[in-house]
């Protein structure tokens, strides 16, 4: 697979230059939102569930807008105030290349009433980027952190190992969490209907706020990936490989042990109005149970979607599921989305009702829109997600469906229900952001496997038959989130953010609540999900 990546670079590098731009624009929801009014028109057919995207002409006239905001085009300012306000750190452009770099500082304090401590967040991050003629682009961040987290944070964090979808904490359990997180794609179009892109980072797809099918939950991995673009239909394979901190390591010098992952997702753009795309994933161990050295299975190289029939025809062990995403643009401002995870299927028992252990799936349903009550940028988003108990798990940990320790779907992992949702508006340099989020989940508990936590193998559960989301250790959460930021530069998105949390978490064994405030100076266009469920009982 090393192999492959090189000389595919060097193809890259060496290739003809064709005359379509190629722009990468690392995922961020918050970001990506804004763009609401021109992706869900029904006047337009855009492919708009497979992201992170490629800005082509089709949302460059937005994009730019975004990012020129305010921009001194007069010239009366000084450099220090352009640099501060309006231009990147550097900013080179010329007929042959562009390139551009910034400092990304993440700068916030903040109070958790609740656990009576003094939260707070001190990174410093640099983003680069730039463009070799026009079909040939790069893009790399990274970020080196240290943090107080509040209390409930700091429990996920410990008993997880990892700082949410960001990076293993190197403080191992100290108050003081110390991370480091770095993303980087070059990403090549040698003609407009397909690109090729490698690189370190991550995949969402779906059109809601969440994703039950791949998210961008879980930490960044390595992973190479064909996108072609035909028309109506837009076509996906990602061939990745990824960690598993969970399952047990065969040595001290052999590290965690290894995973690959084959992913294709094709989006069929049906008219206007309605798109239905088709997912399929096949997860398979770099090294058995055994200690032998599998790695890269070259019949999952054919990029052709549905490798089912392929892993059966080999009689593979491997963890293969299927997916479909959907969306039906009702009004310009109203949006229609759904999705569906099936991990395990038996008909007898699917239709039945009777909680059988071989159904495992999971679902979406929401509304989302732009303009509403016709209110220019203000969007919205409403959903409704799910994951029957035992969903996303496996016969053995390192084919389950996670990176790095996380879930590669919906952050909660399995037996939930959730209710989210989100409202912005944007108005000149100001920008206005909330969230409301009730869930229902089960946690594990006397030692039993109830479902949720899908490092715990399947073949071992409390029930064959009978089982329920919210079994276990039955938990409410209710969670209220508000910000308000005043736009600095849109360039790297530095901004003052002021921001509150309220959180609940219930069940019979405790009872815990969060109440904070922050205030910082931030920037970067990363996601940094605070809005989670407990991993594991306290």
């Amino acid at each position: 697979m090393k192999k492959i990546l090189s000389s595919l670079i060097l193809l890259l590098l060496f290739a003809k230059v064709a005359t379509a731009q190629a722009q990468y624009m690392p995922y961020s929801y918050q970001f990506y939102q804004k763009f609401n009014d021109e992706l869900y028109s029904t006047k337009t057919r855009i492919h708009t569930s497979l992201k992170s995207y490629i800005i082509d002409s089709t949302l460059q006239s937005r994009y730019d807008s975004l990012m020129n905001y305010g921009t001194d085009t007069i010239g009366h300012h000084s450099w220090v105030y352009r640099k501060i306000f309006n231009e990147h750190l550097i900013d080179v452009k010329t007929k042959e290349y562009t390139f551009f770099a910034d400092y990304l500082p993440d700068l916030t304090i903040g109070r958790d009433f609740s656990g009576k401590k003094t939260t707070w967040l001190n990174t410093r991050g640099y983003q680069l980027s730039g463009t070799i003629g026009k079909n040939f682009y790069f893009y790399s961040s990274g970020f080196e952190n240290q943090a107080v987290f509040p209390e409930y944070l700091d429990t996920y964090i410990n008993q997880v190992g990892m700082v949410p979808g960001q990076a293993y904490d190197r403080s191992y359990g100290k108050p003081t969490k110390d991370w480091s997180d770095v993303s980087a794609i070059v990403s090549y179009t040698p003609v407009k209907y397909l690109n090729i892109t490698a690189g370190h980072d991550k995949t969402f797809i779906g059109d809601g706020y969440r994703s039950v099918l791949l998210s961008d939950y879980a930490s960044a991995y390595p992973f190479l990936k064909l996108t072609a673009n035909i028309g109506n239909v837009k076509y996906m394979v990602m061939w990745a490989y990824m960690t598993d901190p969970a399952s047990k390591q065969l040595s001290y010098t052999n590290g965690y042990k290894k995973k690959w992952g084959v992913f294709h997702y094709l989006d069929w753009n049906v008219n206007n109005r309605l798109s239905i795309g088709f997912f399929d994933a096949i997860i398979w161990a770099d090294v058995d149970s055994l200690g032998n050295k599998r790695g890269f299975d070259f019949n999952y190289a054919n990029p052709v979607i549905f490798l089912r029939p392929v892993e059966a025809s080999i009689g593979s062990p491997d963890n293969a599921m299927i997916g479909f995403n959907g969306k039906y643009k009702l009004t310009d401002g109203i949006t229609a989305y759904g999705q569906f995870y099936l991990d395990e299927f038996r008909a007898q028992d699917f239709f039945s009702g009777k909680g059988s252990i071989k159904n495992k799936y999971a679902w979406q349903i929401g509304l989302k829109g732009a303009n509403l009550f016709n209110i220019r940028a203000l969007n919205y988003l409403a959903e409704y997600n799910g994951a029957l108990p035992y969903t996303y798990s496996e016969t053995e940990s390192i084919k389950n469906y996670s990176e790095e320790g996380e879930p590669l779907a919906h952050p909660y992992g399995a037996n939930f229900k959730e209710l989210v949702s989100l409202l912005n508006y944007t108005y000149k340099r100001f920008d206005f952001s909330g969230e409301i989020n009730y869930s229902l989940y089960g946690l594990d508990e006397n030692g039993l496997n109830y479902g949720k936590d899908i490092f715990k193998v399947y073949t071992d559960p409390v029930h064959l038959y009978g089982n329920y989301i919210g079994q276990g250790l039955t938990t409410h959460m209710t969670y209220f989130e508000g910000k308000v930021a005043y736009m600095l530069n849109p360039k790297y998105n530095l901004r003052i953010e002021i921001g509150g949390i309220y959180r609940l978490e219930k069940n019979v064994d405790y009872t815990d609540k969060t109440t904070m405030i922050t205030v910082g100076l931030r920037s970067s266009f990363r996601t940094m999900y605070t809005d989670l469920a407990s991993y594991l009982k306290h």
